[in-house]
């Protein structure tokens, strides 16, 4: 029997696991950490066949090696333990590789870039469901990509002749027994350890240098997100951004670029952009109206960017328009990224946990229309904060920081100019205070938008985010 070794012990590494010891592999499943949560977990995998070592790293010493390495999404792609297994020439891929592997003869689309990523992934999959097609939305999102491997590998409905149909506005066909698209959320942490991972539609949202601690360089991070799009057949391409024009332009010649600043900012013969209201698809020489914008109830002109890719990936996929502005229409947001929590005393209190780096909480301020009140700080990443810090002098009332950021923070926002922050340590502290300032300076709005990774406070930012929603909802 042939020998699998997952690294990683989160909800991606059980996953392809088990989709390995289903299909009748050996499996072993090794992690680093130890903890009572682990320790019950191994039990059950266990009762599974799947052998699971804690506080354990491979080791290439051992008599038998594995034909195979999976690797969870969180494992560096460059540690030694994998560049010796590459060295070794053990096939090494990460989890999402896995999975392509056993659902490549379904249609993919693949969403990837540094910001709007979950936003676009979210309308995309509500698209698709209104549509009737069982499209579930995995990898960086919903279920882990193994998951989805695990329920729906092997039932390959579609036709050979089906799958040829790239490009066309051909209408849907949905048959409930089978899985017709799949809707992936895509990390630069997946790509890059995903050789032959090759979607139907690649999306690119946004790009501004994240993750440099891992990636080193802005353009090795660049070239790993651009992968992606160069093994998708159609590209989408956001023609707002300005790295990806100034930098992707001459590498996406053939894409559908999209624009929400009218017909005169479109990149190229075709596209998707905003006019007058209204979403136009360019296909043709002749555009055509898709939807009215104002279907959207999120805020924000990033929201409206990330609508316009929504549709275009819908369209490209055949969906009609009546069925996009019906899936729109009831789309509720998405939790953690400028979520409405409640009103409390003429006071509105925004989550928008999820933005974790100095671009997407610019983004997340910039959407305030009233005074506002701003909870930062976390975990610091590297990059550029001039333009974060530009949009506090403009739009934050006051800052409250939370954190191992907090004193670096302070010290910005002091050189800066800018004095009207508080160091409050803790999100209770936080929530207490800003219901304070409100009333004090006529603030109307409480937002939580971090600028930072929630390791240093909580094991995630959803988690950081619950409970900045069950701290306002005590208020009342």
């Amino acid at each position: 029997m042939s020998k699998a070794h997952v690294i990683g012990f989160g909800k991606s590494g059980v996953a392809a696991a088990r989709l390995l010891k289903r299909e009748g592999w050996e499996v072993t499943l090794s992690d680093l950490n130890t903890s009572p949560v682990l320790s019950a977990q191994q039990e059950k995998l266990a009762a599974e066949g799947i052998t699971v070592k804690l506080g354990y790293s491979l080791d290439f010493g051992e008599s038998q090696l594995p034909q195979l390495i999976v690797v969870s999404p969180g494992v560096p792609w460059d540690i030694p333990t994998l560049l010796k297994a590459r060295e070794l020439n053990i096939e090494t891929i990460g989890e999402m590789e896995l999975a392509w592997k056993y659902l490549n003869h379904v249609p993919w689309v693949g969403i990837t870039g540094t910001n709007g990523k979950t936003t676009t992934t979210s309308l995309i999959a509500a698209i698709f469901a209104k549509a009737g097609l069982n499209a579930p939305a995995c990898g960086n999102i919903g279920y882990a990509a193994c998951e989805v491997a695990l329920e729906y590998a092997g039932n390959k409905q579609k036709s050979e002749q089906e799958n040829e149909k790239v490009g066309e506005l051909v209408p849907p066909a949905s048959d409930e027994k089978s899985l017709d698209w799949v809707i992936g959320e895509i990390s630069s942490y997946q790509i890059e350890s995903s050789s032959t991972l090759a979607p139907r539609i690649g999306i690119f949202t946004t790009f501004t240098p994240d993750h440099l601690a891992r990636h080193k360089t802005i353009e090795n991070y660049y070239n790993i997100k651009a992968k992606l799009l160069q093994h998708s057949q159609l590209q989408i391409i956001n023609g707002d951004d300005v790295n990806l024009k100034k930098i992707g332009l001459k590498d996406w010649s053939d894409a559908y670029w999209t624009s929400i600043q009218g017909e005169e900012s479109l990149i190229g013969e075709k596209g998707f952009y905003i006019e007058d209201g209204w979403i136009i698809e360019k296909l043709t020489s002749i555009p055509k109206k898709v939807i009215k914008t104002s279907t959207l109830r999120m805020l924000g002109s990033h929201n409206l960017q990330n609508l316009l890719m929504s549709v275009a990936a819908a369209r490209l996929a055949g969906i009609e328009p009546e069925i996009i502005s019906q899936a729109i229409t009831e789309f509720p947001g998405v939790p953690h990224r400028i979520e409405h929590i409640c009103t409390w005393e003429g006071i509105d209190f925004i989550n928008d946990s999820k933005a974790t780096n100095y671009e997407a909480a610019e983004v997340g301020l910039g959407s305030m229309t009233s005074p506002t009140i701003l909870i930062a700080g976390g975990e610091a990443k590297e990059g550029d904060d001039s333009a974060w810090i530009a949009k506090i002098k403009e739009n934050a009332i006051a800052v409250l920081l939370i954190g191992n950021a907090a004193s670096q923070f302070a010290h910005r926002l002091e050189v800066s100019n800018y004095t009207s922050y508080e160091i409050v340590e803790t999100m209770a502290n936080a929530v207490k205070r800003s219901s304070e300032i409100a009333k004090e300076k006529q603030a109307s709005v409480v937002l939580l938008s971090p600028a930072c990774a929630s390791f240093d406070q909580y094991p995630n930012f959803e988690i950081r985010g619950d409970d900045f929603r069950k701290l306002c909802l005590e208020l009342h």
